[in-house]
């Protein structure tokens, strides 16, 4: 696990970069919520974030955030990896926002375990808008049908969308496409429904200035501030 001098050093590194990317395309530095990926780090890696003020991030499994969550309080999480059904109702016990609502079956599984334990559920509808075979999320396609599941299911909150783009090396228009079409996705879900789909959980480490560009309100980096995993 690198110091925490480290990591102020790189945590300044990626605010520069939003800086720097926001100015190219004339956002402000403010449109952007920088949610840090934990995965596979110690939770010391979370302690860093809130001892620099960020106090909400990212978890890809389950069972990793109860661990860490148990040593500590005061951080937020987001589940940003694939929800399994039968950990539905722990991830809605520990996570205050689920990203990666990617199926009919589980928008129905989260409402009924949030109606069950009595409570409102915040999602994403993750939409694979770079029909990436490797990827989970909804078809561009099926976005309005599984939108509607979220408006007709009481518990559940629908705050916007979130995409994990293709990556291909040296070829961010792949990835710049996948932005684009989830925000010209979120454009058209709004008026067509008239509701305010506000975030767009888009862009990581090795493509986030695209993602700012097409719109993006939260990136989700790991590497570029904690270095790169053993797995």
């Amino acid at each position: 696990m690198i110091s925490f001098e480290q990591f102020s050093l790189n945590l300044s590194d990626l605010r520069e970069r939003i800086e720097t990317s926001c100015l190219e395309c004339g956002r402000s530095p403010d449109e952007i919520t920088l949610l840090p990926v934990t995965k596979n780090w110690p939770v010391e890696a979370v302690k860093y974030c809130k001892q620099a003020g960020i106090l909400r991030v990212g978890e890809n499994k389950v069972q990793e955030c109860i661990g860490k969550k148990a040593q500590l309080d005061g951080v937020h999480w987001e589940l940003i990896g694939h929800l399994q059904s039968n950990k539905t109702t722990q991830a809605l016990s520990h996570f205050s926002r689920i990203q990666t609502l990617d199926s009919i079956k589980l928008i129905r599984k989260v409402q009924t375990v949030s109606q069950r334990i009595g409570q409102n559920t915040s999602i994403l509808l993750q939409i694979n808008s770079g029909n990436d075979p490797a990827k989970y999320g909804f078809k561009v396609e099926e976005a309005e049908r599984a939108l509607e599941e979220v408006v007709n299911s009481p518990n559940l909150t629908v705050d916007g969308l979130m995409t994990i783009a293709p990556y291909v090396p040296g070829d961010l228009s792949v990835a710049g496409e996948a932005f684009r079409k989830l925000a010209e996705l979120r454009d058209s879900l709004c008026a067509s429904h008239g509701l305010d789909l506000n975030e767009l959980s888009m862009g990581m480490t090795d493509d986030l200035s695209e993602a700012i560009k097409w719109g993006s309100t939260m990136i989700r980096v790991g590497s570029a501030l904690f270095g790169a995993r053993s797995n």
